[in-house]
């Protein structure tokens, strides 16, 4: 596949006009078509929704003739045969991997959840340095962006865990881009650009840390509510669908609070109400435990709800010791 097969102005419906208008709102190639939804498109090239939703559709079948995608309908069977061959990243923790059913699944959106100091951003940047091993070590020989929304990533962290991994840390700085998102606004943007930029820098991961940060501070009081949430939908159906067109594994972390309603059982509970929980494929929850972390499979399409125990050391994310016993 050429590169050239797309560019936007290769692309039935789509002139010199419409291709500056989707340009200029980070819509550069068929790919970024094929994952944003047509009402968008419409605002971005100021187009009838009919004519938007065509174009729409144009590209997800130019992307089925090319093999990007698969056609409308398909046999349970060639499925099948296409799951057993997805690429995943491991975490560092054979734990939390065999939790995960083999690591991070590409082509999915994995959230994680948790309380402060529960492990969420030291997974995240472990996960930036497994990524660059080859296949066989758990990674996919592949770089990272990292897309900051509370000013937790430390460059010093990634470096001291690939050195310790075996990693030459200025090459593995050199394979993680950073964005540094200010708000919620600016957060969409990023999420917009995403595509060219996984495309120039040739990343199969995306991390998200954290993805409700900016609009749980940005949107107070029921007012605001459902303009929150209808934001925060749109965010991850952006993320979503980019992870299955690009094929790359998507992380998020979110932040929690508590239920005031509980009196029995643990009062935890995920921001972002049903939004995110519906849009995620995978939901862990982790917690703290002592010494160690506990992570639980909450929501999955296939693995049991079961639990497991992992440490943070400087390895980054690591198995506990013979001494810590793993929770089932």
């Amino acid at each position: 596949m050429a590169d050239e097969d797309l560019q936007l102005e290769n692309l039935a419906g789509v002139g010199p006009i419409t291709k500056t208008r989707l340009e200029e709102k980070g819509i550069y190639t068929v790919l970024d078509l094929a994952y944003i939804g047509a009402s968008e498109v419409a605002e971005a090239a100021n187009l009838d929704l009919s004519k938007a939703i065509e174009m729409c559709n144009n590209a997800r079948k130019k992307l089925v003739d090319l093999g990007i995608l698969e056609n409308d309908f398909v046999s349970a069977d060639q499925l099948y045969k296409k799951r057993l061959e997805i690429d995943r990243i491991s975490t560092g923790s054979s734990n939390l991997d065999d939790l995960l059913g083999g690591g991070i699944e590409t082509g999915a959106l994995t959230e994680f959840y948790g309380e402060f100091g529960s492990g969420k951003t030291q997974i995240c940047h472990c996960l930036c340095v497994m990524a660059q091993f080859p296949k066989e070590q758990g990674g996919l020989n592949a770089s990272s962006i990292y897309v900051d929304t509370e000013n937790t990533f430390r460059p010093e962290r990634l470096a001291g865990v690939a050195e310790i991994r075996g990693l030459d840390p200025d090459v593995a700085l050199r394979r993680v881009t950073v964005a540094k998102a200010y708000n919620s606004a600016h957060q969409e943007l990023i999420v917009r650009e995403l595509g060219r930029v996984i495309k120039e820098k040739s990343a199969r991961l995306v991390i998200i840390d954290s993805a409700v940060a900016h609009y749980r501070a940005e949107f107070l009081g029921r007012a605001t509510l459902a303009d929150r949430q209808q934001r925060i939908n749109r965010f991850m159906h952006h993320l979503l669908r980019m992870s299955e067109v690009y094929e790359c594994a998507v992380v998020m972390t979110n932040q929690v609070q508590s239920a005031p309603d509980v009196i029995f059982g643990d009062p935890t509970r995920p921001v972002g109400g049903h939004v995110l929980g519906h849009t995620s494929t995978y939901r862990i929850y982790l917690r703290k435990a002592s010494k160690n972390r506990i992570a639980k499979m909450v929501d999955s399409p296939s693995h049991p709800e079961r639990e497991t125990v992992f440490v943070m050391n400087e390895r980054g994310v690591d198995d506990p010791g013979e001494d810590s016993p793993v929770t089932q």
